[in-house]
């Protein structure tokens, strides 16, 4: 599964960008946020090609109004390569900066009046997560097989490091938007919200992810 998606992503790589789109997020079915992102092939800023993926999510349902804004580039391994990351939370606002070295990845967090920065080892299999971004559960999609395989999950915000379990459970029956859907079913389990469940349509496009103990769903807006 994973060569042959890989070989279709590059296929689809001169019509850049691949993918753009928006993530409505619903808890409990109440609307919580919308995440609007954007995802492109190319020349990466460190000189290599690789994938970009710009998200935007912005909660504003409650007080205060919080948007995060990270940029994500991975090279063509899909580890995380360099890291943009905008927090817009006007108790703590904050700019987060990664960069991938050897076996690492170095996250810098700035805020005020404090400065922190750890680093680290991302294995020979690595993805940048966040627990309200949800955009980013594609590239951890794009790594999942048949066959459960570890993955280590690096969430910069929090900088902490897990290590969690991909599965690719191939085609099953979901909704989308309330509608039926045929849609690739991928598990991402041992975060501390449980299993997250992604599911990509059969160009590899990120069209839903579900966090079941957080009763969480970000579905693609119909159209987009």
């Amino acid at each position: 599964m994973i060569a042959s998606l890989f070989a279709l992503l590059l296929l689809q790589a001169a019509g850049t960008p691949l993918d753009e789109g928006v993530l409505v997020v619903r808890a409990d079915t109440l609307e919580v946020a919308r995440e609007s992102f954007r995802l492109s092939h190319g020349r990466l800023s460190r000189g290599e090609d690789g994938w970009t993926l710009a998200t935007t999510i912005r909660y504003d349902r409650a007080r205060p109004v919080i948007v995060l804004a990270p940029i994500l580039e991975v090279n063509s391994d899909t580890m995380p390569a360099t890291l943009q990351y905008d927090v817009a939370d006007p108790r703590q606002p904050a700019r987060i900066l990664g960069e991938l070295g050897r076996g690492r990845l170095t996250v810098r967090l700035v805020a005020r009046a404090t400065e922190r920065a750890r680093e680290f080892a991302t294995g020979p299999r690595a993805v940048v997560l966040d627990d309200s971004v949800f955009a980013p559960y594609v590239f951890a999609a794009w790594r999942a097989a048949s066959a459960a395989s570890e993955l280590t999950a690096i969430y910069p915000r929090a900088l902490r490091r897990e290590t969690v379990q991909i599965q690719d459970l191939g085609v099953s029956s979901t909704t989308l938007n309330r509608d039926p859907a045929r849609l690739r079913h991928i598990t991402v389990a041992g975060e501390p919200s449980g299993t997250v469940h992604v599911w990509l349509d059969d160009r590899g496009r990120l069209m839903k992810v579900e966090i079941p103990s957080r009763r969480l769903v970000a579905e693609r807006l119909a159209g987009s």
